[in-house]
């Protein structure tokens, strides 16, 4: 089944809170408040997927000069490990690269076991621990991965 890659459009959000709701426990999944407050930030960018004609999962992120970070990346059970998420994260890298950005971070769960793997099969390396990161005291990894850029070509 074809994936399509497209941007986030104000009628999206209603399926996007439902679909970060579905992926994170309460007090990681975002508030509407919250997501609509990343989704407003001037350096913030968002795509969605489709399958089949329906929202599959989505990944928000922003970037800062050669910084960017992943703020989420957000897919259905029924999708997953069918390439919706490596597809909205090589989409996001190659973006994040055609604008000079030379390094990705982002924050995961330490017992998100398969969100750990995802990453790590994808190039990010765990720099650190956050301790307490997370409600409920959860500590964090903090995660990068160097971007090539197309001026070092």
């Amino acid at each position: 089944m074809p994936i399509i890659l497209r941007p986030y459009v104000p009628h999206d959000f209603e399926t996007l809170y439902q679909i970060d709701q579905a992926c994170y426990p309460p007090g990681i999944a975002y508030s509407k408040r919250a997501l609509r407050w990343f989704l407003r930030l001037p350096s913030a960018g968002c795509l969605v997927a489709e399958t089949e004609g329906r929202l599959t999962g989505f990944i928000l992120a922003e970037h800062v000069g050669t910084v960017g970070h992943l703020i989420t990346i957000d897919v259905l059970e029924a999708h997953r490990r069918r390439g919706v998420g490596t597809a909205l994260l090589s989409r996001v890298e190659q973006e994040f690269t055609a604008r000079g950005v030379r390094e990705i971070e982002l924050e995961t769960a330490t017992d998100n076991h398969a969100a750990v793997a995802f990453w790590h099969r994808h190039g990010y390396r765990t720099v650190r621990v956050l301790r307490g990161y997370y409600p409920g005291n959860l500590d964090a990894f903090f995660m990068r991965k160097p971007l090539s850029t197309a001026k070092e070509t």
